[in-house]
């Protein structure tokens, strides 16, 4: 076999296993190791230690010999080089502050106050339960950027008080799990963070890139929620008193500045410092942090249990997304020295692709990719291998980021491996069927498409925030 074909061979092998169930991070790893062990395999450095020994040498240094020979390979080099750029990568210094902030946040018993305060202030809007749903979803899947956090707390808090005011399970289930992904693409996003360390490109500028359509989707949300209930008026019926009290405006505005406000005003100073050059991200990230601490003490909610297992929980995913990237780049740096890259890219140089449709190609690839695997993992192994292809076709990466962004909504959505709707059925009622959850969530994937297609058609809400802040690249 050649080496390109011991590369595809490489890539096979991987798909195959993580197909099987077996660990990602440790798995690509494995595998760098051993094809990188045969493709940097050089027998005048691997035997020249034995080739030292003395006649007549004892056993202890005969299999010193062995071993330092055995070790004695370049991929041994690269392992250790690369794990020494990930975790000196300055960029992914962010990700442990924005998930400590995001998990303190969630345990600081803000989310409840902000639903009820928002149920109450948009009362009189059609749909309004689920209108303060997808706002309170928004912020708070802003504030984490942890999908399962925020579709399991939303569902325990908001879905039974929907269920009570006669809503319709699969509208209201949709809302929550469309919501709760809104995370992965509103800054300050982690999964921005990962896609700019994986692809070179300014985390500034993906910020300021991806705050627009961000945007967008919500709109579209916000659209469709309070449209269908005005059109069938029986999915969303009015609150009666019951439902939601009336309270003086006065109260009102109270309510607001103690729920609304300090987790809104954390979120955009953070993600104003660093738009606005005041601070770089992992800075930013810091302050986050700090504010996510003090907005647990003022609503007397920080505990030490809880900040352990805060704590916890941060080092948890923090080592799971480093293992990735330590894994993903000994990996891909195997995979390109045999070949494997070169043959791909030959290969969809030979279709003949338009731009238009080697993006839909890549972002078909991806929505696939998306129902067995996580965002994490997408993003840090299989979005590298289109990165090189882009400069072909002449696709800005800030775009394809961009795309990626939106087209990752739909892996948590989409049946029958939508995350979304399983961690919702886990703690929803019984009568609520996961077949009314999909059901649900069905219009929210043609929101997420339509916006797509907004991007494509017109790539200024892509472009005009990051050009008329930092100027054209």
């Amino acid at each position: 076999m050649t080496d390109p074909q011991i590369a595809l061979l490489m890539l096979g092998i991987f798909i195959l296993l993580v197909f099987l169930g077996f660990p990602i991070a440790f798995t690509l790893m494995a595998l760098g190791i051993a094809f990188g062990y045969y493709a940097y395999f050089d027998p005048s450095r691997q035997w020249r230690a034995f080739n030292r020994l003395e006649e007549g040498a004892g056993t202890w240094e005969t299999w010193s010999a062995w071993l330092e020979g055995f070790y004695n390979n370049r991929v041994f080099d690269l392992f250790v080089n690369q794990t020494y750029t990930v975790m000196s990568n300055e960029v992914l210094t962010a990700v442990p502050l924005f998930l400590f902030m995001g998990y303190v946040v969630e345990r600081a018993n803000i989310v409840d106050k902000l639903f009820g305060t928002l149920a109450i202030a948009t009362r009189n809007v059609p749909g309004s339960m689920g209108v303060a749903a997808l706002v309170t979803c928004a912020l708070f899947a802003t504030a984490t950027g942890i999908v399962g956090a925020v579709v399991t707390l939303m569902g325990l808090l908001a879905l039974p008080q929907m269920l009570k005011a006669r809503y319709n399970p699969s509208f209201a289930s949709g809302i929550i799990c469309a919501g709760g992904t809104l995370g992965i693409l509103i800054p300050p996003s982690i999964m921005l963070i990962v896609y700019a360390a994986a692809s070179g490109v300014s985390i500034v500028r993906l910020y300021a890139a991806a705050l627009l359509p961000g945007l967008v989707l919500v709109g579209l949300y916000l659209v469709y929620v309070v449209g269908r209930a005005i059109l069938q008026p029986s999915v969303a019926p009015r609150l009666s008193r019951d439902d939601v009290p009336d309270v003086p405006f006065g109260r009102l505005m109270w309510m607001l500045a103690t729920s609304f406000l300090p987790l809104a005003v954390l979120i955009l100073a953070v993600l104003g410092s660093i738009l606005f050059g005041l601070a770089t991200p992992t800075e930013a990230a810091s302050i986050g942090a700090l504010g996510g601490l003090v907005l647990a003490l003022l609503y007397r909610a920080l505990s030490f249990e809880r900040l352990r297992e805060s704590v916890y929980l941060t080092v948890r995913t923090t080592a799971m997304v480093c293992f990735l990237f330590v894994g993903s780049y000994t990996f891909s740096s195997v995979f390109s020295y045999l070949g494997g890259e070169h043959v791909i890219s030959e290969f969809v140089q030979s279709l003949n692709l338009t731009p238009l449709t080697f993006l839909l190609m890549a972002q078909l690839i991806i929505f696939l990719l998306g129902w067995p695997l996580e965002w994490s993992e997408i993003i840090i192994i299989f979005v590298p291998i289109f990165l090189p292809l882009l400069p072909l076709f002449g696709i800005d990466p800030l775009f394809f980021g961009i795309l990626v962004a939106l087209n990752l909504q739909t892996s948590f959505l989409t049946p029958p491996m939508a995350m979304s709707a399983y961690y919702l059925k886990g703690i929803a009622p019984p009568e609520v069927r996961l077949t009314q959850i999909f059901w649900g969530v069905m219009p929210f994937l043609v929101m997420v498409f339509i916006s797509m297609a907004m991007m494509y058609l017109f790539p200024g809400i892509v472009f005009s925030l990051p050009e008329a802040m930092y100027g054209t690249r």
